[in-house]
């Protein structure tokens, strides 16, 4: 099992849009056991692929042994993906990190979900949280999506700056342009600066998620911005093979 994480210092970079599509690639490109695990209490992937059958105010309580993960995972509606909700108790799970004290506490969980699954994907809150850290330890990689602009750009810095500090393992991390309008300026020379990046294109397709509740290769498999997904996540499965 391999574990991808979306995750940035900012929010609204694109994360649950790139982490609901990657998970159907995984599953229906690579027909791959997949698990979208939403750690992000807005739910915004819980959401967009959930049956809404979800129970209510239960995502915090696998971390503190009250109840076991497959006891919340449900099928999402795609085909070998399936899905443990975000709730609002997750919005006190960087507190319960820090009282529990258990820094490998995330990775222990998925540890135990590696018989069922070929690969997870995290769907992470933003900042740099408790949360962050217990992602960075149990990751394989760690997608981060970054708007082409000075501000977005910097957040990934800081990022990078604050793992160069931390003693340990964590994982790589691998930047992935999103939101891009090849339009402006500002995007062509960020794109200029980072070349070997991916590049996620913006488009209405994405806005049209929330109205399909689905993957945009589901229902627009032709589209720029599907065939966009598709190749990043091929690059993944290439990167994950020769890890492994």
């Amino acid at each position: 099992m391999a574990t991808i994480a979306v995750y940035s210092l900012k929010g609204g970079v694109g994360k649950t849009t790139l982490a609901v599509n990657l998970a159907w690639s995984s599953a229906i490109q690579s027909s791959r056991r997949t698990l979208l695990w939403d750690l992000d209490p807005q739910g915004g992937a819980s959401y967009l692929i959930g049956d809404g059958k979800a129970m209510k105010d239960r995502a915090q309580a696998v971390f503190a042994k009250d109840v076991e993960p497959e006891k919340l995972i449900r099928p999402s509606t795609i085909e070998r993906l399936d899905l443990l909700a975000a709730d609002t108790s997750l919005r006190g799970l960087d507190r319960l990190f820090f009282t529990l004290d258990k820094k490998k506490r995330l990775a222990k969980l998925l540890e135990s979900l590696a018989k069922h699954y070929d690969r997870v994907i995290l769907d992470c809150p933003p900042g740099l949280t408790e949360t962050s850290e217990q992602v960075m330890r149990a990751a394989d990689i760690i997608l981060s999506p970054v708007i082409p602009s000075p501000l977005s750009e910097r957040a990934l810095d800081e990022i990078l700056s604050f793992l160069d500090r931390q003693s340990g393992r964590h994982a790589p991390i691998l930047p992935v342009f999103s939101m891009v309008d090849r339009r402006r300026a500002l995007h062509r020379a960020a794109m200029e600066g980072h070349a070997d990046w991916p590049v996620i294109p913006m488009a209405s397709a994405v806005e049209q998620m929330a109205i399909h509740r689905s993957a945009i290769g589901a229902f627009a498999p032709s589209s720029p911005a599907a065939q966009a997904f598709a190749t990043l996540w091929k690059g993944i499965e290439r990167r994950l093979t020769r890890t492994n």
